[in-house]
């Protein structure tokens, strides 16, 4: 047997009485509330980029008031010059490294070094993800 749209059914048994409106739901029981949202650190994007990542690492591994010449550092990560220069560029305009362009014997020598406030960056970034991901 076929029952035709103005057939159906009435009310669900034990309901309000009614059926929700197209488009509403009904509330959720108390138990079945979702929580307050999960408020997630954020990472900082300047450092998280995967080669300026690597560019961060390889500076915070020498001592505070060390540096690293540019062709070494190239080599250590083995990035092209032009890759590397551009994720230096973008690590010294937040202030996080520190490039000082000099000569020696008429031959121009780039150093790199982690400046504080790029030191501090790191840290802070490392232990935003050690809190990710957890005890």
């Amino acid at each position: 047997m076929c029952r035709s749209p103005r057939q159906l059914p009435g009310p669900v048994p034990g309901g309000r009485g009614r059926l929700p409106r197209p488009g509403r739901l009904p509330p959720l029981p108390q138990h079945r509330r979702p929580r307050a949202p999960l408020v997630i650190p954020e990472l900082d994007p300047v450092i998280h980029a995967q080669a300026r990542l690597r560019v961060t690492i390889a500076l915070a591994a020498l001592a505070p008031d060390d540096r690293i010449t540019f062709p070494r550092l190239q080599k250590l990560l083995g990035m092209t010059p032009g890759n590397l220069s551009t994720h230096l560029r973008k690590l010294e305009d937040a202030g996080y490294v520190e490039i000082d362009k000099t000569y020696t014997r008429r031959t121009p020598v780039t150093h790199v070094a982690l400046t504080p406030s790029g030191r501090a960056a790191f840290e802070t970034y490392t232990a935003t993800l050690r809190s990710l991901l957890g005890p």
